[in-house]
């Protein structure tokens, strides 16, 4: 379903998801940190990997309560590149360097790119990480173009899921104001009813805590539990009062109506479900290619956990299947890193 103004910082497009799954024939080198197909992750490839990212200070102190765990995230990630280089070549789809900061900058909007990455460094997430985070994002995509599979809306087809969506989108445009007493509260009442446009006029000479300045538009859920119920059965421009003892008088309610959002309004949200659905068909593309490959990770690194998780090295099984590929950040859909 569908949800009105929710915000997609930068922060949650530059989160990267990496899950694990199943177990595979054994195949080890000890200077081999996981096999993906025909290819290799090596063990000096996977130490490089870790001492490149920890240069950067805020990712050193994030790394340094698990150093372990952390070059166990970093092989997840590495092994996660080589499953979508095999993808992108059996489906012959490619994403330009330049299409990949395009994304970037279209998630970042205005915030701050130094800021969105040292957050995300605190959490031990380096830009390069980011960067192929959305690379992979994009390729999921083009894969589910190559394959038929994306999903695009026509504006006819848009108009028709905002008809479907619309109800539920639906908010009620209201406003409260605290007096001291019950005769205040009724006269008030009165007069918002017989002359709704005076609301913002008697609202500022109650001014206060429980008091709206301005009719505002909420979903009923957002409404102020005393007042949710009579607010929901409430008739267009009607006003009820409500003494409440913990504001210390009587709130007057009014309601002006149910408001609907726009087609545009809701055009970003309907465009990112269709986005959203071909990123799902893409996932399943990938996972199919993963599935057919002997992914497999060297024991030394970790081992399956029963939780699906790769655990520390010493488990009961030596060689994980490492990759699922089951989420992306969101997101929006929200940004990767400005790349290397």
């Amino acid at each position: 379903m569908l949800k009105r103004r929710v915000s997609r910082t930068a922060m949650s497009g530059l989160l990267l998801a990496v899950a694990v799954s199943g177990l595979t024939a054994c195949r080890t080198s000890p200077n081999v940190a996981a096999y993906v197909g025909d290819e290799q992750v090596t063990a000096h490839e996977l130490e490089a990997a870790v001492d490149e990212r920890l240069a950067d200070d805020e990712i050193a102190a994030y790394a340094e309560a698990g150093e372990e765990a952390y070059t166990r995230r970093v092989l997840s990630l590495l092994v996660q590149e080589e499953v979508y280089a095999v993808a992108a070549e059996r489906y012959g789809v490619d994403v330009t360097e330049a299409q990949v900061r395009a994304r970037i900058d279209e998630l970042l909007g205005d915030d701050d790119p130094e800021t969105v990455y040292s957050q995300l460094a605190q959490q031990g997430i380096a830009r390069q990480d980011v960067f192929e985070n959305i690379r992979q994002q994009l390729l999921r995509r083009e894969i589910a173009a190559a394959e038929g599979q994306a999903v695009e809306l026509t504006d006819a087809e848009l108009q028709a899921r905002y008809e479907e969506v619309r109800e539920s989108q639906a908010q009620v445009r209201f406003g409260y104001i605290t007096v001291p007493d019950q005769a205040t509260a009724d006269a008030l009442a009165a007069q918002l009813q017989a002359d709704p446009n005076t609301y913002a006029a008697v609202a500022a000479q109650f001014a206060g805590a429980y008091t709206l300045p301005e009719l505002e538009d909420r979903s009923l859920d957002e409404v102020p539990g005393p007042l949710a119920e009579q607010v929901a059965g409430a008739e267009p421009n009607t006003a009820f009062t409500l003494p409440v003892a913990e504001v210390g008088g009587v709130i007057v309610t009014f309601v002006e109506g149910t408001v609907y959002p726009s087609l545009e309004e809701l055009r970003p949200q309907l465009e990112q479900e269709a986005t959203d659905a071909t990123d799902a068909a893409g996932t399943e593309l990938v996972d199919e290619v993963r599935a057919d490959l002997d992914v497999t990770v060297n024991p030394r690194y970790a081992v399956l956990g029963d939780d699906g998780q790769l655990d520390p090295a010493g488990g009961d099984s030596g060689v994980v299947d490492i990759l699922e590929d089951e989420t992306t950040p969101a997101a929006p859909g929200a940004p990767g890193g400005a790349g290397e």
